[in-house]
């Protein structure tokens, strides 16, 4: 028993076992989502989180040690945005018809995204680099810590502000949009897209297939959109 401690110090170090839990911690999240019905509150995602957060604290396992290992599936984030080409070529056909309230939804939904949060948080007293870390909170992790590094901010921060705006944004979609009584799939995928990026894209495909694909060209479109705006907005607020 007195060899455990040093075996587990041996095996933690090594990529290999992050990479694996966290595909374990994916899997039982998405059989938990699955057994509930797909009820939005057992997010995958969240599950995962909440299944690794414990297991790192548990082994006093550092952050750093532990994305060494699952840093392939932070690489495989790049493919996966790009796959998105192929629901978006099937739905071609319906963009062409929305072009012109897309670009002003993504325009409004873009601008409120960054203003919005840099506005609360300065009213609560934030400023410097943790208040230039929020101004991408809203686009997909890969562009929002980029963004991050240009503004001045954290990108560690980024990413995990980047991570919690995405699950809040799965969760809530669904009932929100039933309460709003919006039904046409267009407006809340595109909707989910501009404000809660991959995951939300991820959850708006789990739900109907043209919402997935219009979240997909409003996360892409976002993103763009933000790496514009967002050193503007965020002057306004320093």
């Amino acid at each position: 028993m007195t060899e455990l401690p040093d075996i587990w110090s041996y095996l933690r170090e090594g990529p290999l076992l992050w990479l694996t839990a966290t595909l374990i911690a994916y899997l039982i999240g998405d059989a938990l989502f699955r057994v509930s019905g797909r009820n939005p509150l057992v997010n995958p995602v969240l599950v995962a989180m909440a299944i690794l957060g414990t297991v790192l604290w548990a082994t006093a396992t550092p952050y750093a040690t532990y994305f060494e290992g699952a840093q392939f599936v932070h690489f495989m984030l790049g493919p996966a945005t790009v796959a998105l080409a192929g629901p978006l070529y099937t739905n071609l056909h319906h963009v062409r018809r929305t072009l012109l309230p897309m670009a002003g939804a993504l325009v409004v939904g873009s601008v409120t995204a960054v203003a919005s949060a840099l506005w609360i948080a300065q009213a609560l007293g934030v400023e410097g680099a943790t208040l230039a870390s929020l101004a991408p909170k809203s686009t997909t992790a890969p562009v929002a810590i980029g963004i991050a590094e240009q503004l001045g901010g954290l990108p560690t921060l980024t990413a995990a502000l980047v991570i919690i705006t995405g699950i809040i944004g799965a969760v809530v979609v669904t009932p929100l949009m039933n309460t709003l009584r919006i039904t046409d799939w267009r407006a809340r995928g595109f909707s989910v897209g501009v404000a809660a990026h991959g995951i939300g894209t991820a959850r708006a495909f789990q739900v109907n297939e043209t919402a997935g694909a219009f979240a997909g060209i409003g996360m892409g479109l976002n993103a763009l959109l933000t790496a514009l705006i967002a050193p503007y907005v965020l002057g306004l607020f320093q």
